[in-house]
């Protein structure tokens, strides 16, 4: 075994030298090869295929492909490169090299796989949150960068607030009410049409929280129309009574916005301005209060006469009349309840999206979850950050999640657990941004019962995981990144994310002064909703005096995982993989 020696100065006038040595097959890995190899010292390529079969559970992988493999592995010998192909095979150190390769170890299916001939209303969509911000909620500039990257993630659902510009002729995309810079809206349509499909072909949803007048309402449609073409889907009726599937809609961009009527806007169901009341919910009185004294102030420092009309030109609720051409866009029909949510979540009439904040939600399904969870069988409910998240923080998703909210809208341009485990959920079905509802949360029961998270539930599975060893970060981090007199001590949380009764944190013990950890522990983690559980993984580097440094992590959604050894990737915190970390990992379940 070979060993790597790293210097680092102590005091400014002392050295101190550690030998670090290379990472060999841990003995589930030895034994392993030996079972597959049937003792010999090189694996064929028809024992390597047994061994995806039986071991690891790669049922689709034919002769063909583990002739593959060992080709691949074989070109990185610098040895003996012509060996008798009678005995060309892998060697242990070769098949251990192999089981770091991502492409054949990859914890979770590439492809798209799930059924996507169901309703949308049947699957949990990737949204995003005022998509146009690049930083928090009240002064940031609004731009085109950051829808792009959501699209680039596979982020399916995009939403734009639409204003009158300065001269109340055209549209800008701005958060209202705040000192944020607008981007005009034919920027961020031409963009969303470059990127709308780069990650994923199934169908993109934008969800318009327009303030215009009907004039301008026109102009929209018209920009859609010239922008997305035959990209731009519009239904065949004015109200449907069920939602199109993914599939029957794939490569198309579909609208959601308020009711098309003035009839539907004065039922007793919604208020004549959801996206109004959304707007004005997001902030305080207060914190509203200053920013328009602060904009009256800008405007007079300007020269500009500081009118009540001008201050109050973003209050200005929208004509209840509609342009018909805007109204024939709208796919998904959006409303904002007044008075108590449980009025508003009957299953009569045709398909909608009802918005609620974060806690709204959570007041509301403290007492009637069984009738949310009812509700989007059919409907369709988004959740929105609440109003003091001016840092365009996040909440936990599975408040949404566990009641079958379908859109959980999150602010991308942050980092933090909340969004890592939205990334980590959306890694399922091929990371093409929708992933089916589980069955409790779509059929009823034999009772007419439907899945409440609250209720204690008995164990459906075991999932046993096992952390042997990971590397990577001499690669990625320079010496003294994580400590500056001496190689890093890294350890791994493994926790559980999901309803309640699953929630729990582990970790491994420290692996002092080592860039090559190699901890070898094994954790069990009983679960009563697997197909709502999410494994969370995070390599910290323990500190004595200070804040433990972050090394990595990665979110895997549990009803996706495959079993045997995997590699794993870790991300950094603002979701981008880390180029060489990786930790070598077994699951099974039981």
């Amino acid at each position: 075994m070979t060993s790597v020696t790293y210097g680092y100065k102590m005091f400014k006038y002392f050295n101190k030298t550690y030998a670090v040595s290379e990472q060999a097959p841990p003995p589930d890995v030895k034994d392993a090869f030996s079972l597959f190899a049937e003792g010999a010292d090189v694996m064929s390529a028809d024992q390597l295929l047994r061994f995806l079969h039986e071991h690891q559970l790669e049922l689709d992988y034919t002769a063909e492909d583990s002739n593959r493999v060992v080709e691949t592995v074989l070109q990185s010998r610098t040895q003996n490169a012509e060996c008798d192909s009678d005995n060309n095979g892998l060697t242990l150190d070769e098949f251990f090299r192999f089981l770091f390769l991502v492409d054949f170890n990859d914890p979770l299916k590439s492809k798209v796989h799930q059924d996507m001939n169901a309703p949308l209303s049947h699957y949990f969509i990737y949204t995003g949150h005022n998509s146009y911000l690049t930083g928090n909620q009240l002064s940031s500039d609004c731009s085109d960068v950051p829808i792009i990257k959501a699209l680039q993630r596979g982020v399916r659902v995009i939403e734009l607030d639409l204003w009158p510009n300065s001269t109340k002729d055209d549209i800008d995309v701005v958060h209202g009410r705040t000192l944020t810079a607008p981007v005009s809206l034919i920027q961020c349509l031409k963009s969303i049409k470059e990127y709308a499909f780069v990650k994923s072909e199934y169908p993109l949803i934008l969800t318009l929280e327009d303030h215009l007048t009907p004039i301008l309402q026109a102009k929209v449609a018209e920009m859609l129309a010239q922008v997305f073409g035959d990209m731009l889907y519009y239904p065949e009726t004015d109200l449907l009574t069920e939602f199109p599937t993914p599939e029957s809609v794939k490569g198309r961009i579909l609208i959601s916005t308020k009711p098309p009527s003035k009839e539907y806007l004065q039922s007793k169901q919604f208020k004549d301005s959801d996206s109004e009341r959304e707007s004005t919910e997001e902030l305080s009185p207060c914190v509203i209060s200053e920013l328009e004294a602060a904009a009256a102030a800008d405007e007079k420092s300007n020269g500009n006469d500081v009118d009540e009309e001008s201050l109050n030109a973003r209050d200005k609720k929208p004509d209840q009349q509609r342009a018909p051409e805007y109204n024939r866009l709208i796919t998904i029909h959006a409303g904002k309840p007044k008075g108590p949510v449980k009025d508003h979540l009957n299953v009569v009439g045709g398909v909608r999206r009802l918005s609620l904040s974060e806690q709204e939600l959570e007041k509301a399904s403290t007492t009637y979850g069984s009738d949310i969870v009812r509700f989007t069988q059919k409907n369709i409910i988004r959740v929105y950050p609440k109003g003091t998240r001016v840092n365009s923080s996040n909440y936990r998703p599975h408040i949404g999640w566990i009641y079958g909210a379908q859109m959980v809208a999150f602010n991308m341009q942050g980092h933090g657990k909340s969004l890592w485990y939205m990334q980590g959920m959306f890694r399922a079905n091929g990371g093409c941004g929708y992933v089916k509802k589980p069955s409790f949360l779509i059929e009823e029961g034999p009772d007419d019962e439907v899945f409440d998270p609250k209720k204690p539930m008995p164990v459906q599975k075991t999932l046993m995981v096992k952390v042997y060893m990971g590397n990577g970060w001499s690669t990625d981090f320079s010496k003294t990144h994580f400590d500056a007199f001496s190689p890093p001590d890294f350890y791994t949380k493994v926790c559980i994310v999901g309803v309640p009764a699953d929630k729990v944190n582990k970790k491994t013990k420290i692996i002092n002064d080592d860039w090559f950890p190699v901890w070898d522990e094994e954790f069990e983690f009983p679960l009563c909703v697997p197909e709502l559980a999410l494994l969370w993984i995070e390599v910290r580097e323990y500190d004595m005096h200070e804040k433990d440094d972050f090394g990595g992590q990665s979110c895997l959604p549990i009803s996706e995982l495959r079993s045997g050894f995997r590699v794993i990737p870790l991300f950094d915190e603002k979701g981008e993989q880390l180029k060489s970390v990786k930790l070598l990992m077994r699951f099974q379940f039981k």
